[in-house]
């Protein structure tokens, strides 16, 4: 079974389109966790409207099924929290070039 920094690992593999930068280190994902073959994530987006939004969830799905002993990745999408640009790494604000 993956652990949990190969599901991470993974979804950092996601890069928002818009703002170029990983949807671990932008701060949108709030949950990840895995019973058997089967993660689960719960995660957020920049806006509700974000049109990028359905691309975002495709690729994390497809990134965390694509690890050995995966073999259904859930994406659940929530609004509560919403995000803010608090929930970003230092990484993501360096990226953006927010100080």
């Amino acid at each position: 079974m993956a652990d949990e920094v190969q599901l991470v690992e993974a979804l950092k593999q996601v890069i928002d389109p818009e703002l170029m930068v990983n949807i671990v280190d932008l701060g949108l994902v709030y949950d990840v966790s895995q019973e058997e073959g089967t993660v689960n994530v719960d995660m957020t987006l920049t806006s509700p409207a974000c049109p990028a939004g359905p691309q975002i969830v495709q690729q994390a799905k497809m990134a965390l099924e694509q690890l050995e002993d995966v073999e259904t990745a859930v994406i659940k999408l929530t609004m509560s929290p919403p995000w803010t640009p608090e929930r970003m790494t230092d990484d993501a604000r360096d990226q953006l070039g927010i100080f």
